[in-house]
C-alpha cells in the first residue's frame, strides 16, 4: 500500500472534509465550556509464534470519532466507527442534553509542532514474510540455546494511528503515532520441573531495531536466563524485611503504588491517599518522582495528549515533597491548575481521563553494590509480574517473577513465590538508598484504568526499601 503524503487523508477520505468537521464541532459544542471532536484511524497487526509454528497472524483497521462536551463536572460523550458528517450530527444530539448554564469557555491548548517519533508506518515497511521469518528465527535460536528449553513463544506487534483533535474555538491538532513491540517467552524444563522466563522490548519506532540480531538475541538471552534461574529457585521467605529493587522495570511498582494515586481525578474527588497533601513530605529525602511524556520514541510518550495538550516533564514529588498531580483538562480546570498533558484515551470509543505517560524515580548517588551490602537478610527483586493497588488506601500486592535472597550483603539463592505487600505512601518514606544506575523499562508497559488500556513507561534506579512485607512460601 502506498501511504499518502498527508496522513490526514485517512481521516478525510470518505464523506467528511476538514472544514466541515470544524463547522460540525463548533455547532455541536457551542454551549459547552470545553470539549472536542476526536478523529482516529488506526491499523494494527500481531504475529504469534508458538510450539514451533505460526499460530496467529492478524491485521485490523479501525476508524471513527468521539465527540465530547464538558460543563462543570459533567461530560456528554458519543462515538461511532464512521467518519461522516451525518454520524457526527447524530452524536451532537447527545451533546445538547448537557447543562450549559455557566457558559465560561475553557481556553484551547497551546499549539505545538514538536514530533517525538516518526510519522512513518511500521506495518508497511517490512514484508509479511520477513515478520514471520523473524519469529521463526527467534524460535529456532532459542531452542538451540539450551537442551532444557521445552517451549518458546514469540509475539511481534505493530500499530500505526492518526489522530486529530478539533475544538469549537478552531483549534486543530494532529498526531501520527507508531508503536511496535517484540516479546519472547521461554519455558525451561529439568527433572520434571518447568519454569518460565520472558523479555520484551519496543517503543514508538519502526520495526528496524527489533530485526537486528543484537536486539532479538538479547531478548532470548534474558528470557532464557530468567527461566533457568527460576529452575533453581527455592521457596521465598516470608515476613517484613529489607527489599532491594532493581533498576528499570521494577518502576512498575512505583507506577501502581504511587502513580495512580497522583492522578488528578482521584485527588479532585478526595479519594487518593495523596489528596490535599501538596507541599507536604510524602517520601524520604532524595526521592524525586517524575511523569514525562515528552521523551523521544518511548512507549509512553506522546507529542500531544488526546485532548491536544503538549506533553511535558511533570515533577510530582521533589526531594520527598509532593509538588503536584498529573492532569487532564477537566480536572485541571476544576482544581484551578494547568493541564499537564496527561489527558489520555484508549481510542475514539473512549473519553479521556488523567493517565500516566512515562513515570519514574530519578537517580540518586548510591552505588548499587553498596546498597546490597547494607542488607543482612532480605530479598532482591529484579523483575515483577502482575500487581494490584487500591487507590484510596494505596495498598498494593506485587508478584516477583525473578528474585533472590540477600544474606550478609551477598546475593543468594533465587526464590519463587515471592509477593511484595505494602502501601504506596509509606513505601516511599522507607526508601533508604537510591542508586546511581537509573534506567527506563524496555518498552512493554500497559496501564489499565477505568476499563481503558494505554501504553505506558516506567523506570527507576536501584532502590533500597528498609522494610516491606514479603509474602512467601517458606516456613
Amino acid at each position: 500500500m502506498n501511504i499518502p503524503s498527508d496522513p490526514r487523508s485517512f481521516l478525510y477520505r470518505d464523506s467528511l472534509e476538514p472544514d466541515e468537521a470544524l463547522r460540525l464541532t463548533a455547532d455541536a459544542l457551542s454551549g459547552a465550556e470545553d470539549g472536542e471532536l476526536y478523529l482516529q484511524y488506526r491499523r494494527s497487526e500481531a504475529f504469534g509464534f508458538d510450539d514451533g509454528r505460526l499460530k496467529t497472524a492478524s491485521y485490523d483497521t479501525q476508524s471513527g470519532f468521539g465527540l465530547r462536551a464538558v460543563s462543570g463536572e459533567t461530560s456528554a460523550f458519543a462515538h461511532a466507527n464512521e467518519l461522516s458528517a451525518p454520524a457526527i450530527r447524530r452524536a451532537a444530539e447527545t451533546m445538547a442534553l448537557i447543562d450549559t448554564a455557566s457558559g465560561a469557555k475553557a481556553p484551547p491548548p497551546r499549539q505545538n509542532n514538536r514530533h517525538l517519533y516518526t510519522d512513518a508506518d511500521p506495518l508497511d515497511l517490512v514484508p509479511f514474510a520477513d515478520k514471520v521469518n523473524l519469529c521463526q528465527t527467534i524460535d529456532a535460536a532459542a531452542r538451540a540455546r539450551d537442551p532444557r528449553v521445552s517451549q518458546v513463544s514469540v509475539s511481534l506487534t505493530g500499530q500505526w494511528s492518526v489522530v486529530e483533535i478539533i475544538r469549537p474555538d478552531g483549534f486543530v491538532a494532529t498526531d501520527v503515532r507508531p508503536l511496535v513491540r517484540l516479546n519472547v517467552s521461554i519455558v525451561a524444563e529439568s527433572n520434571g520441573r518447568r519454569e518460565t522466563g520472558s523479555f520484551g522490548t519496543g517503543g514508538r519506532t519502526l520495526y528496524g531495531r527489533l530485526f537486528e540480531p543484537e536486539t532479538w538475541n538479547r531478548a532470548i538471552d534474558e528470557a532464557l536466563a530468567q527461566a533457568l534461574t527460576n529452575l533453581e529457585a527455592v521457596d521465598a521467605p516470608a515476613g517484613e524485611m529489607p527489599v532491594l529493587l532493581g533498576p528499570g522495570w521494577c518502576g512498575v511498582l512505583l507506577h501502581e503504588a504511587v502513580g495512580h494515586g497522583l492522578e488528578g481525578d482521584f485527588n479532585r474527588k478526595g479519594t487518593s491517599a495523596f489528596s490535599g497533601r501538596i507541599g507536604e513530605r510524602v517520601a524520604a529525602p532524595g526521592v524525586t518522582v517524575v511523569d514525562d511524556g515528552s521523551i523521544g520514541d518511548r512507549r509512553g510518550s506522546l507529542s500531544i495528549d488526546d485532548e491536544g495538550t503538549p506533553t511535558q516533564e511533570n515533577v510530582l514529588i521533589e526531594d520527598g515533597i509532593l509538588k503536584g498531580y498529573i492532569q487532564d483538562r477537566m480536572n485541571a480546570r476544576l482544581m484551578g491548575v494547568e493541564p499537564t498533558g496527561n489527558g489520555r484515551r484508549e481510542s475514539f470509543e473512549h473519553s479521556p481521563m488523567p493517565r500516566m505517560t512515562n513515570t519514574f524515580m530519578r537517580a540518586g548517588n548510591d552505588d548499587p553494590e553498596e546498597l546490597r551490602s547494607r542488607v543482612k537478610k532480605g530479598i532482591y527483586c529484579k523483575s515483577f509480574g502482575g500487581g494490584q493497588v487500591d487507590i484510596v488506601s494505596g495498598k498494593f500486592v506485587f508478584s516477583c517473577t525473578e528474585a533472590y535472597k540477600i544474606e550478609d550483603g551477598k546475593l543468594g539463592a533465587p526464590i519463587k513465590g515471592a509477593t511484595l505487600i505494602g502501601d504506596g505512601p509509606s513505601v516511599l518514606t522507607k526508601v533508604t538508598g537510591i542508586g546511581n544506575d537509573f534506567a527506563l523499562d524496555e518498552g512493554v508497559g500497559m496501564c489499565g484504568k477505568g476499563g481503558q488500556g494505554v501504553p505506558a513507561g516506567v523506570g527507576q534506579p536501584t532502590l533500597l526499601v528498609s522494610g516491606l512485607t514479603v509474602g512467601g512460601t517458606a516456613t
